[in-house]
């Protein structure tokens, strides 16, 4: 589908933003998710600055302005996390009216991000996975706790996001070669290697899948009417099963992915090896998991070393 005409100065904000909507649509292919997230904090920024300065032209943004609505966010106590996202969102707006000649600056240039309140990312330890694991084996077999089974393993064996399990095809699967193709963000591929024993659930899962349903959805995981699995499906089987793990804070099927990267750290992986199998675009992403890493030399050392 061909762009939308790009923007004239001519155009109302409203405008402005539909047209970078657009652009993020049709020519960036980013998914509906992260798009509804732009979109999101540009209708938040419109409204303040409709009720602050009404009827302001792009052209006349600036720094103060943005900073002002900003100072309102923290003042509402919104977290560092979102409020870079909202900064993020509007460089990458600013930045597209300069590339098609609406502003000829940004006015980003002079706006600072917070400091981000450095947040470990919440995982398993390493027994408790273990023993999260033995419990789903004996687990009874009806479709809701076999999907819980599927996710968790699929989930923790390969370290994929929530979007990328649930709209895994089947042809994605190379069973011989024991691994998987995972369409991630900005539909970049990646390939993830995988157990025999993992193999060997998916082809159990797969068996019963054509038992049960004569025209299942062509998605690996299904829901008990043979349909692909939503967001909302998957997310609560997790949370709940990771309910019974006791001391997690979140329960989210990010922690298994968070668990997956912190194992393969604490057990000696590469960083960039890790980066490509989350499929992060820069390493700064993966560097977090570094720190976990740290935390648990730092307990070593203090157990083991004398004068520790």
């Amino acid at each position: 589908m061909g762009m939308p005409n790009h923007n004239t100065p001519s155009m109302t904000i409203q405008q402005s933003v539909q047209s970078f909507l657009d652009y993020l649509k049709y020519e960036k292919r980013y998914s509906i998710h992260t798009i509804t997230s732009y979109q999101t904090d540009l209708t938040d920024f419109l409204q303040y600055l409709k009720y602050q300065f009404d009827g302001i032209n792009i052209s006349e943004i600036n720094h103060n302005n943005i900073r002002s609505w900003l100072a309102g966010l923290k003042e509402k106590k919104l977290a560092s996390q979102s409020i870079n996202r909202k900064i993020s969102t509007l460089k990458s707006f600013f930045k597209y009216q300069l590339k098609v000649g609406v502003l000829e600056t940004s006015p980003m240039a002079k706006v600072i991000s917070p400091k981000n309140s450095k947040r470990l990312p919440v995982f398993i330890k390493e027994e408790e996975t273990r023993k999260l694991i033995e419990a789903l084996k004996q687990s009874t077999e009806d479709w809701k706790s076999l999907n819980a089974k599927m996710l968790f393993t699929v989930f923790y064996a390969t370290g994929m996001r929530l979007s990328e399990l649930i709209n895994l095809k089947e042809k994605q699967l190379d069973l011989d070669r024991s691994q998987i193709k995972v369409l991630g963000k900005g539909n970049k591929e990646r390939i993830i290697p995988v157990s025999r024993e993992i193999i060997s659930d998916i082809q159990n899962y797969q068996k019963l899948k054509k038992k049960h349903f004569e025209n299942p959805d062509e998605e690996l995981l299904v829901t008990e009417k043979g349909r692909k699995l939503y967001p909302k499906y998957a997310y609560l089987l997790v949370n709940t099963y990771l309910g019974t793990a006791g001391s997690l804070d979140k329960k989210s099927p990010h922690v298994l992915r968070h668990t997956f990267a912190t194992h393969l750290m604490n057990n000696g992986a590469d960083l960039n090896a890790v980066k490509s199998l989350l499929g992060h675009s820069s390493l700064a992403a993966t560097q977090v998991y570094t720190h976990n890493t740290i935390e648990k030399l730092k307990d070593i050392h203090k157990k083991a070393h004398p004068k520790a």
